[in-house]
């Protein structure tokens, strides 16, 4: 399985995100674009890891991801991803091979070039946005987190829910963005990210 190097940084602002890459030299590839995701996570497959397999239109492809967390580390994400033609019809030959995905979700997604490495600029629906950037080594992914200005012991590492438990840090290792049918911008904030004065809701 490929290796992906990659740091989050959360709860930025893009305009500022954007600033910063215009003055290091960065060009933009993809301006923001809504992309369209579901996903079956480790418990449907029982592959006892911290996995999950994801179909993404991405709005130029639709891939097919199997992505397995190792550890929550610079070098802890690992995937298999290929290209596929269709996304429903990706769907429902999953479905039929007894792996219906159990979550729809619904993101943002900016793409700028900095060299050889990659920067994202994410948003996902209830969470601030965040900065992703990905290399072929650690020390490009640090070298680019410093010069947009990031302070690398703010870096974030695992998937999207190692954002969301930045911004909502009542939340239990069991509840989980994968845990909602439908994660759509301009809906209202699921029950179990909600926190009431007294505690939680």
């Amino acid at each position: 399985m490929k290796t992906e190097i990659e740091a989050k940084f959360v709860d930025v602002d893009i305009e500022d995100v954007r600033g910063r890459l215009r003055e290091i030299g960065a060009e933009c590839e993809q301006p923001m674009r809504l992309m369209r995701r579901v996903a079956i996570d480790s418990e449907y497959m029982r592959t006892g890891k911290d996995s999950f397999l994801r179909v993404r239109d991405e709005g130029d492809k639709v891939t097919m991801t199997y992505k397995q967390f190792d550890d929550l580390s610079l070098h802890g994400a690992k995937e298999i991803e290929v290209i596929v033609n269709d996304f429903e019809q990706t769907i429902a030959l999953l479905t039929q091979a007894g792996l219906a995905p159990h979550t729809y979700q619904e993101t943002k997604r900016e793409t700028w070039r900095f060299k050889s490495t990659e920067i994202m600029i994410d948003e996902w629906p209830w969470l601030n946005p965040y900065v992703e950037i990905e290399s072929d080594s650690g020390d490009k992914v640090r070298e680019t987190a410093d010069q947009l200005g990031f302070s690398w012991n703010d870096a974030v590492f695992g998937d999207v829910m190692a954002a969301y438990r930045v911004q909502y840090p009542h939340l239990n290792d069991k509840e989980t963005i994968g845990s909602v049918a439908e994660v759509k911008f301009n809906t209202p904030l699921p029950d179990f990210l909600q926190v009431s004065k007294g505690g939680r809701v």
